[in-house]
C-alpha cells in the first residue's frame, strides 16, 4: 500500500474514467493527488471522497483546460504549495472523434490536436520544472492502440495519438539524465464514458477482433500507470506500454 508514498501526482482528465481510477489508486498507494479537469463539479466531488476516505487531506481539485498554459502553471502551482511538490504527472485528458479525413472540418481538426496533443506538450512543459526542483520525476501520456495501427475512421484521433507515442519518446530522451521518466500507455476499447461515443457497430467489430474477447477496464489501465510511476520502473523510459487484449497483435 506505499508504493507512492510520499509522492505527489498531477492527473489532467481526471474527474472521471481512467483518470479517476488513477487518482483512487494513487491515493491508496500513498500519494497525495491534483485531479485537474474542466468537469469542475466532478473533480471536487472526487477530491473530496478521497479525503474522507483517508481521514486527512490527500486530494484537491483544480480546474485544468490542457490546451491553456496558465491553467497547467495554475495546476503545478497547487501542487507545490498544496502538497510541496510535483513527482508525478499523467496527461490522460483526451477526447474522441470518429470522423474520416474529408468529414473532418478544420475546427474540428484543431480542437482535437489542440486537447490531445497540445495538452500533452504542455503538461510536461510545465511539469518539468517543478520535477526537476525535486529531483525526479515520472510522467506517462495517454496515447491509445489508435497511435499504434490505423483504422478506416477518426482520423484526427489517430493523428493526435501517434504524436503522443513520438513525443514521449522525445521528451523521454531529453529528460534522462535529469531522473524524469517518461513512457506512454496505448489502450484499447476500455469501458469508460469515451467509448460509449465509439459508434456501436465499430464497438461491436473492434471487440469480435480482439484476442482476450472483451473490453478492457479502467482498473487494468490504471495497473499499467502505477507500475510505470512507481520506482518499481525505474529503468524504464521512453517506452509504450499497450493495454489492449491483444487487438494490435492480430
Amino acid at each position: 500500500m506505499d508504493r507512492l508514498k510520499g509522492k505527489v501526482a498531477l492527473i489532467s482528465g481526471g474527474a472521471r474514467g481512467q483518470g479517476a481510477c488513477e487518482a483512487r489508486r494513487f491515493v491508496n498507494e500513498g500519494a497525495k493527488v491534483v485531479v485537474g479537469d474542466v468537469l469542475d463539479a466532478q473533480a471536487a466531488d472526487l477530491a473530496k471522497e478521497l479525503n474522507a476516505k483517508a481521514g486527512a487531506k490527500v486530494a484537491a481539485a483544480v480546474r485544468l483546460d490542457v490546451t491553456r498554459a496558465a491553467d497547467w502553471r495554475a495546476a503545478v502551482d497547487l501542487c507545490e504549495r498544496e502538497f510541496g511538490g510535483l513527482d508525478i504527472l499523467v496527461n490522460n485528458a483526451g477526447v474522441y472523434n470518429g470522423a474520416k479525413i474529408e468529414e473532418t472540418s478544420e475546427e474540428l481538426w484543431d480542437s482535437i490536436v489542440n486537447i490531445n496533443q497540445k495538452g500533452v506538450w504542455l503538461g510536461m512543459k510545465t511539469a518539468a520544472p517543478a520535477m526537476r526542483r525535486r529531483g525526479a520525476g515520472a510522467i506517462v501520456n495517454i496515447s491509445s492502440v489508435a497511435g499504434l495501427v490505423g483504422t478506416p475512421t477518426s482520423a484526427a484521433y489517430h493523428g493526435t495519438k501517434g504524436a503522443v507515442r513520438l513525443l514521449t519518446k522525445t521528451a523521454a530522451a531529453e529528460y534522462a539524465r535529469e531522473g524524469i521518466r517518461v513512457n506512454s500507455v496505448h489502450p484499447g476499447v476500455i469501458s469508460t464514458q469515451m467509448a460509449d461515443l465509439i459508434p456501436n457497430d465499430l464497438r461491436a467489430g473492434v471487440k469480435a477482433v480482439v484476442p482476450m474477447g472483451r473490453e478492457g477496464t479502467a482498473d487494468e489501465v490504471a495497473n499499467v500507470v502505477l507500475f510505470l510511476v512507481s520506482d518499481e520502473a525505474s529503468y524504464v523510459t521512453g517506452a509504450e506500454f499497450v493495454v489492449d487484449g491483444g487487438y494490435s497483435a492480430v
